[in-house]
C-alpha cells in the first residue's frame, strides 16, 4: 500500500505585522496631511477674518476722516501749498472744541503731510487705523489714504477731494450776530419773499442771555444760538416764527453748530478813492465821490448828502448823516473787527437811500461797478440807524450795530454784528429781508475754500 506524500509549506511569519505597519502608516500619514490641511485652512481662515478686520477699520477710519473734513474751510487766499497746514490747525481745533483726545493730526512740513496716527478703534482685537493726506499740485487735489491695521494684517483704502470755493453760512441767516440780541417796542424782523429770509443766527459766546424780546417784538424765521448754555427771555406779546410765549422756544435751536463770520477785508477799496475829504470842506448838501474820510476828520454832513462810488472812511473817526443820505455804491470803513478801537462810529440819523454799485456807470466807476453785494462794510466801528430806508441793497458789516427809532425797511442781503456787545433793535423798527437771488459772495468779504468728496475716487491702493 502506498504512502501518501504530505507537502509541507513553509511557515511566513510575521507578514500580518507588516501589512498592519503599513496601513498604520498610511493611516498615519493621511491623519497627518488632514491635520496640515485643517490647519492650513484654520490659517487661511485666520488671514481672512484679519484682513476682513483690517479692511474694517480702514473704512471706519475713512469714515471717521471724512466727518471731521466735512466742515473744514479756510480764506481762499491761502495758498494750494499751505492748505494742508492750514487743515491741521482746523482740525486740531474742531476736534478740541469736541473734547476729542484720540485723533491726534500732525503736520509734516518737510513731507508736506497731515497725519492722524493709530487711533484704535477696538482695544480687545487690536484694531486702528492711520490717515495720511497729500497735496496733488498737478491736479489741485487732496489725496487721503486710511491704513487700517491688526496685529496681523493691513488695509488700504483712499478717496481724493476737490477744492470748491464757496459763500459763508452766515449770509444764509438775515441777522447774525457774535454778542446777544436785544428787542425792544414794536420791532419786527421780516422775510420779503419767506420766512427763511429771516431767520437769525446769535453766537453769543460770553453771554448766556442770548435773546430778549420785550413789547410787540416779532422775529419772522427761526432763531439759532450757538451758546450750549444760553437762555432767552420772550415777552408773552413776543414771538418767534409766528408763535409766542412757550411755544415759540420750539422755533429757537440752543446749542446750534456755530457758523465762522466771514473776514472782512475793507482795504480792498481804498483803490478805488480819487479825492480826500479836507478839514474846511462842505458838509451841507453835498455831493462826494470816491471819497477818502482821513482818521480824525469826524465830519457831519447835513441836508441832502449824495455819495457817488465810494465812501472810504479811516479810523478813528466818528461820521454822522443828520440829514438825508443817498448812497450811490457803498461806504467802506477801515477798521478791524477783532481790535475795534475807540472813537469809530458811522451814525445815520435820517433817511437813507441805497443803490447798489451795479447801477453805477462803467464809463466813470470802472471796476467798482463790480463790487456788489455790499452796502456798508466797516469792521470795527459802531453803526446807528435812526430813521428809516426804502432799500438798503447790500450786507451790513459793523462791529456793533444799532436799529433806534423809526429806522426800517428792505434789506437786500444781511446784518451783521462782529461785536460780543449786545446788538439792540428797539422803538418802531421793522426790517424786512430780501436775499433771493443773491448767489456770490458779496463784496469786500473773503470766499471760503472747503473741500469737495469726488464720489468715483474711492480705490484699494496695491501693496
Amino acid at each position: 500500500m502506498k504512502r501518501a506524500k504530505s507537502t509541507i509549506h513553509a511557515r511566513r511569519n510575521g507578514s500580518v505585522l507588516v501589512l498592519s505597519l503599513i496601513f498604520i502608516v498610511m493611516f498615519s500619514a493621511l491623519a497627518v496631511a488632514m491635520a496640515d490641511i485643517s490647519g492650513l485652512n484654520v490659517q487661511v481662515a485666520k488671514n481672512q477674518r484679519e484682513a476682513g478686520r483690517a479692511l474694517a477699520s480702514a473704512h471706519s477710519g475713512l469714515e471717521v476722516a471724512q466727518y471731521y473734513l466735512r466742515n473744514v474751510s479756510f480764506p481762499a487766499t491761502v495758498a494750494p501749498a499751505d492748505r494742508l497746514q492750514y487743515m491741521t490747525g482746523d482740525l486740531k481745533t474742531t476736534l478740541a472744541a469736541a473734547n476729542i483726545c484720540n485723533i491726534c493730526p500732525s503736520y509734516n512740513s518737510t513731507t508736506e503731510t497731515l497725519t492722524i496716527s493709530n487711533v484704535t478703534l477696538n482695544s480687545q482685537t487690536s484694531q486702528s487705523f492711520t490717515v495720511t493726506a497729500t497735496y496733488d499740485g498737478n491736479y489741485d487735489t487732496v489725496n487721503l489714504v486710511v491704513t487700517g491695521s491688526t496685529p496681523d494684517a493691513s488695509k488700504q483704502v483712499g478717496v481724493k477731494y476737490q477744492f470748491a470755493t464757496i459763500g459763508n453760512p452766515i449770509f444764509d441767516f438775515g441777522i447774525a450776530t457774535k454778542g446777544p440780541l436785544n428787542m425792544q417796542g414794536n420791532v419786527d424782523i421780516d422775510g420779503y419773499n419767506e420766512n427763511i429770509e429771516a431767520s437769525v443766527y446769535i453766537e453769543s459766546a460770553t453771554d448766556n442771555l442770548a435773546l430778549e424780546m420785550t413789547g410787540k417784538s416779532a422775529i419772522a424765521g427761526e432763531v439759532s444760538i450757538a451758546n450750549g448754555s444760553a437762555c432767552v427771555a420772550i415777552g408773552n406779546s413776543s414771538s418767534v416764527f409766528g408763535a409766542s410765549g412757550n411755544d415759540a422756544l420750539n422755533h429757537i435751536t440752543i446749542g446750534a453748530d456755530m457758523c465762522d463770520f466771514p473776514v472782512a477785508n475793507p482795504t480792498d477799496f481804498e483803490q478805488y478813492v480819487d479825492t480826500t475829504f479836507a478839514p474846511g470842506d462842505a458838509t451841507s448838501n453835498v455831493t462826494l465821490t470816491n471819497v477818502r474820510i482821513p482818521a480824525n476828520a469826524n465830519p457831519s454832513f447835513s441836508g441832502h448828502a449824495v455819495i457817488e462810488g465810494i465812501m472810504y472812511i479811516k479810523a478813528p473817526n466818528v461820521v454822522s448823516f443828520t440829514g438825508n443820505a443817498e448812497i450811490h455804491g457803498l461806504i467802506v470803513a477801515e477798521g478791524d473787527a477783532d481790535y475795534p478801537v475807540e472813537g469809530c462810529v458811522l451814525d445815520f440819523g435820517g433817511t437813507v437811500d441805497s443803490y447798489d454799485a451795479a447801477t453805477l456807470s462803467g464809463d466813470e466807476f470802472g471796476e467798482l461797478t463790480q463790487e456788489t453785494g455790499t452796502f456798508l462794510l466797516a469792521p470795527g466801528f459802531n453803526v446807528c440807524f435812526r430813521g428809516n430806508f426804502g432799500t438798503l441793497n447790500g450786507v451790513i458789516a459793523a462791529s456793533g450795530i444799532e436799529f433806534q427809532g423809526n429806522a426800517g425797511g428792505t434789506i437786500n442781503g444781511s446784518v451783521i454784528n462782529y461785536s460780543e456787545e449786545c446788538m439792540t433793535l428797539e422803538g418802531n423798527t421793522d426790517l424786512v429781508f430780501n436775499r433771493s437771488g443773491v448767489q456770490e459772495v458779496p463784496a469786500g468779504f473773503e470766499p471760503a475754500t472747503t473741500l469737495e468728496f469726488i464720489c468715483d475716487s474711492y480705490y484699494e491702493p496695491t501693496s
